[in-house]
Order: C-alpha cells, then structure tokens, then sequence
C-alpha cells in the first residue's frame, strides 16, 4: 500500500507547530532542563576519568571519588575568586566616590556643549533606572536560581556517572537492531565532540583569563586578576562575550586613572588578544572540533538567550553540535547538517554559480 504524500504547505505547517510546542516545553521546564542539561555537559566531560577510575574500584567509590575531585577543582576557582570579590568590595565606597565625581563631569560635559540641563539628565537616569527595576530583579533570580543549582548539579552529574550503563542501553534499546551500529557511530562521536568541546573552552579560558591578567598588570589597571578572569569567562560566549569584556575593565581604568590613555590601552590589548584568540587559540583548541558555521553560531546563542537566558547562551553551541552530528547521519537531514556547518558543499555549485563566477542565466544565453 503506498503511503499518501502530503502537500508540502501542511508539511510545513506541522512541522513549525511542532517546533513551537518543543519550544513552549522547554520554556516551561527551564528550571528542570537547565540544571539537569548542565549536569549531562559535566558528566560526559567527567567520565573518561570516572571510568579510569572505575578500573582500580567499586563503581560508586569511582563516581564519589570522579565528583570530589570535581568539587574540588571548582572549590578552588571560587576560592579565588571570593578573595578577589572581597578585595574589590573593601575598595567599593571609594570606588562609589570617584564615579560619582566622574558623571558630575559627564553631566557638565553634555550640559555646555548639548545644552541638556542637569534636571533632564537626571529625570532621564532615574526613568532608566525604574525601567530596569524588572531587570535587576530578573538578575537576583537569576542568581539565587544558580545557587540553587550549584546544589542540584552535583546530584544529577552522580545519577548520569553511576546509571551511564543503563541510559547508554536504552538509546540502544529504543531503536531497531540494525540501527543499531549508526547508533553507536552517533553516541561516540557526539561524546567526543562535547568532550573536545567543553575541554577546548575550558582551555581557552585559562589562556585568555592569563592573557587578559597580565595585560592589565602592564597597564596598572586594579583588580587585574579578577577582570581578567571575567572576562575570560565572558569569551565562552563566542562572537558576543569578547566584546562585552572589555567594558568593565575600560569603566574601572576610567574610576581609578587619570586621563585615557590607560583606557585605550585596555581596548588595545583586548582588541589583540580578541584577534588572537580568533584567529589562533580558538581554530586550533575549540573550532576544529564542533564544525558550525559563524552565522549559525551567533543565531543560536542568541535563541539560547531568549529560550534559557544566560545559560541557554552557553548550552545552545554544545546542543547544536550534537545535532549536527545527528543531521549528518540521518539521509533526510544531511542538508541541515550542512547549513550548521563551516564546509561550503560543491556538490551543487555548478548549477547555481558557474566557475567563472557567472550566474547561470548568463550562461544558458
């Protein structure tokens, strides 16, 4: 019996509505799906040392063990950075005074020269301010949400380590026999790639951060170590998190300096170490390893935010990788798994752009 083709309209139709309602789901289970997809990152990440492990102990010692010495590591980092915060606060009031100083300044400035009295300024600020109240408020859920789930993600990295075995024989179970092979293809690379992943940013980070620290450290800039860890972090978030990381040590050079050469200076290296980084560390330690174009990247990232916010920024590229993965594997999927990627197909080129650059219309006259 031949099976009826639908018009592509309702094809499409059914397809977006679907899109829609997986990403109504995933809105609504935000709380759930975050951690938990954290937690999944982590333990793939975790587990070459787990299963090593597992070869010299008992299977739950090695996962105790695996999360300790992950608890451990991240211990250390917040260690360091709680000391440096604790600094940074010391010198807060004074730091207060100076910007203070600082926007009476700006405030003269557009006064003389736009005629823009000091009262409309203000009014302007505080209307700015009531606007973000909703913003702030946002913020401080967002972190007590995240102290939240430093608590939970330790608990579900210890269920994905001790139940792997399980879950890894019902992606098996849950497809036909002799789908079976391409299903192992699928899971080992996509284990790979979020390992070579999350290790290439990781690696990237502490490159960056050191870049960045020792920049500031020339150029005398306060609290080097701090901002150059910020924004190492803030660089996770490729093609948007490198040019936000220059602001906050730009506005304490400009609170705590003289003049603005020191200012120009933090741009300067930024603007370096961001070519570097680009051009050099990311290539050989993150993007060789999870293939998808910049276009797609920043698309997604942005998708991520207004799905998950922050963290949905940092879950969208890892996700999308695993996808691509599955794309390139499935017939019917393989041209999606070509749009994500960075590898222009000539398969096609002939018919749409002749050699000599022409359009093909030319080139039937």
């Amino acid at each position: 019996m031949a099976l009826k083709e639908y018009p592509f309209y309702l094809k499409s139709t059914v397809i977006l509505f679907g899109l829609i309602l997986l990403a109504y789901v995933l809105f609504t289970l935000a709380n759930i799906l975050i951690p938990f997809s954290f937690a999944i990152l982590i333990a793939i990440l975790l587990n070459p040392l787990c299963s090593w492990l597992q070869k010299r102990l008992r299977k739950i010692f090695a996962v105790i063990l695996t999360l300790l010495i992950a608890i451990l590591v991240l211990g250390s980092i917040i260690y360091f950075l709680s000391t440096q915060i604790a600094q940074f606060g010391r010198e807060l009031p004074v730091l207060k005074q100076k910007f203070e100083l600082l926007i009476d300044g700006v405030e003269q400035f557009i006064l003389s020269h736009f005629g823009v009295t000091t009262e409309k300024q203000v009014a302007f600020i505080k209307q700015a301010l009531n606007s973000s109240q909703a913003l702030i408020g946002q913020t401080i859920g967002t972190v007590l949400g995240t102290i939240s789930i430093m608590v939970i993600i330790p608990v579900y990295v210890f269920l994905n380590l001790y139940y792997k075995n399980l879950i890894l024989n019902f992606l098996y179970e849950v497809f036909k026999e002799k789908q079976s092979e391409r299903v192992g293809e699928i899971l080992k690379e996509t284990k790979s790639a979020i390992q070579s992943y999350i290790a290439g940013l990781l690696i990237e980070m502490i490159i960056v951060s050191s870049l960045n620290s020792v920049a500031l450290m020339v150029l005398d800039v306060k609290y080097a170590l701090l901002l150059g860890f910020m924004g190492g972090l803030l660089n996770l978030l490729p093609y948007i998190g490198g040019i936000s990381a220059i602001a906050l040590p730009v506005i304490i050079a400009t609170v705590t300096k003289d003049g603005y050469s020191t200012q120009i200076g933090v741009i300067i290296s930024y603007m370096v170490i961001q070519f570097v980084d680009n051009n050099v560390i990311y290539p050989r330690f993150v993007s060789f390893k999870v293939k998808i174009n910049a276009l797609v990247s920043v698309i997604i990232i942005l998708l991520g935010n207004a799905l998950w916010g922050i963290p949905g920024m940092f879950l969208a590229i890892p996700f999308f990788a695993v996808l691509k993965i599955i794309f390139d594997r499935v017939d019917d999927l393989k041209p999606w798994g070509e749009l994500f990627g960075d590898t222009v197909p000539v398969k096609h080129m002939g018919q749409v752009w002749s050699t000599q650059k022409k359009p093909l219309i030319e080139k039937l006259k």
